[in-house]
């Protein structure tokens, strides 16, 4: 009659607990080439004493005997000779003004996921007029990263009545470093839907960013039809030629 342990673990139920312990176990006792070089030079020095490995071996005195400490501190096993971490313990803090934080989580509530870029316009002002040191984008995301991400995502609930993560689709976009370089080689399409008076509105605009000419047109239909009376008008409005590709009328048309 066979018998099995009924003994419950604290980290029964943990995924991924088995396998970050056998890749603990696996780096701990791994042996680099480095490691087996230092316990060559150490073996030799025992052998034949320390003036021989400094001749035969191009390290110095000091580096010789701090291996011989992590050696013997190690217990003589070689896994001990292993290159530790060389990361600082104590790591320098961002330190901005409390007022600069505060105006970017403000920011950031009122529109939620605004990136560091479009932030940094907004936040620009604001330290000019009170004199205080503006970070640059890239140091805005990361003091967002540092309070945590401030994000919001947009949420749903499923057919089961659960609130679930709604995930971001994939769209095309403008690479960031595309520069338009004449009138009607770049232009911006975009549309917002609101509720004016119980009654469904689409707002339709369009811009082109090299002259920053801006057009919009409010209808009360998003299909194609009106796409295609949209475009009509941009033609005839904006005083410069451009082309639309199928991607972009297969867009609106959707």
């Amino acid at each position: 009659m066979e018998f099995f342990s009924r003994q419950k673990s604290k980290y029964a139920g943990i995924k991924g607990l088995v396998g970050a312990y056998n890749d603990y176990i696996k780096y701990q006792y791994m042996l680099t080439e480095k490691a087996k070089h230092k316990a060559r030079v150490l073996v030799f020095w025992e052998r034949h004493g320390l003036k021989a490995a400094l001749d035969a071996f191009p390290h110095k005195k000091s580096t010789l005997y701090s291996w011989r400490q992590a050696w013997i501190k190690g217990g003589r096993k070689i896994e001990a000779l292993n290159e530790k971490s060389k990361a600082p313990q104590t790591r320098r803090k961002r330190s901005w003004p409390i007022a600069v934080i505060s105006e970017i989580k403000r920011i950031r509530e009122e529109h939620p996921n605004l990136g560091e870029e479009k932030i940094y316009p907004e936040l620009l002002i604001f330290c000019q007029a009170d004199n205080l040191p503006c970070p640059k984008p890239v140091t805005i995301g990361r003091l967002i990263k540092d309070l945590g991400g401030l994000r919001k995502y947009p949420q749903k609930i499923s057919h089961f009545g659960k609130i679930k993560k709604v995930n971001r689709q994939k769209v095309l976009r403008k690479p960031k470093d595309f520069q338009p370089a004449y009138p009607g080689h770049l232009v911006a399409l975009d549309t917002i839907e609101i509720f004016i008076n119980g009654t469904r509105r689409y707002i339709i605009t369009f811009e082109d960013i090299y002259t920053r000419f801006s057009f919009a047109w409010a209808t009360t239909s998003h299909a194609s039809l009106a796409a295609k009376e949209f475009f009509e008008l941009c033609i005839k409005a904006f005083p410069y030629s451009f082309n639309f590709g199928l991607r972009e009328l297969s867009c609106w048309s959707q």
